[in-house]
């Protein structure tokens, strides 16, 4: 499935849709999935089929950029849109636990998970802009130039980045669980404008991580272990050395 929505975005809206994990399960196949799901395989292959053939202007071909300009988008697309709203939310969610906690207790679960989010969002994003995200340039770089790079302390790339899924795995589990408390993101009928207006950023910020998770997981990360394996370009150049 990660390979799909890599070569087409717009197939992740069905597999949404099916409550289907296309990030921290994209390697499972659609019958390994629709077997497991009891979801009709040809149904589902059809509805993909239909937004696989449709054309949109806007439609961004993320498998053909560079990893350099790719990493550059995550941290100024990505990471800045979870730096900037994560306060504004954590704001609005403390309010509605004193507003509307006693009548709507499942606030302070929503509350507690999204912290919990928070904190380790934050921590993620430091982690590759500090040590994944410049390996990743670098390697970019030797491999235009066709030179060795020495391995980093860390040793194999693929050490950080088995790291960075399974945290988006955890993230992407706190969502899910926030979306069922929260009857996915659909505010009660006693709800106040800040209520509405909190329900619906999480929703788009739990859209933007998902993003921001798929081009991480199916195209930016596997692209680096390829790189590093010496199998970009040339099967038979190591773009790694110690000496």
């Amino acid at each position: 499935m990660g390979k799909l929505v890599a070569q087409n975005y717009r197939t992740a809206t069905i597999f949404s849709k099916y409550d289907i994990d296309f990030c921290s399960k994209g390697e499972k196949t659609i019958d390994e999935v629709c077997l497991n799901k009891g979801i009709d395989t040809e149904h589902l292959l059809e509805r993909l089929n239909e937004v696989m053939n449709t054309t949109d202007s806007q439609d961004i071909d993320y498998q053909s950029w560079s990893l350099e300009l790719l990493a550059d988008h995550i941290e100024n697309t990505h990471h800045q849109y979870v730096k900037r709203n994560i306060p504004t939310l954590l704001e609005y969610l403390n309010k509605l636990c004193k507003v509307h906690g006693r009548r709507h207790p499942e606030l302070y679960k929503i509350n507690d998970l999204f912290k919990e989010t928070a904190t380790h969002l934050n921590h993620h994003m430091i982690m590759e802009e500090t040590t994944l995200f410049p390996i990743v340039r670098k390697m970019t770089k030797n491999l235009e130039a066709d030179i060795n790079l020495v391995l980093p302390d860390f040793g194999s790339v693929e050490n950080p980045i088995s790291k960075m899924m399974q945290e988006h795995d955890n993230e992407g589990e706190n969502f899910k669980k926030i979306a069922t408390l929260s009857n996915n993101f659909t505010p009660p009928n006693d709800a106040c404008a800040t209520y509405k207006v909190t329900f619906s950023l999480l929703k788009e910020f739990e859209a933007d991580l998902l993003l921001h998770i798929h081009l991480e997981n199916n195209i930016l990360f596997p692209k680096a272990i390829a790189i590093e394996k010496g199998i970009v370009g040339n099967d038979n150049l190591a773009f790694f050395s110690n000496n």
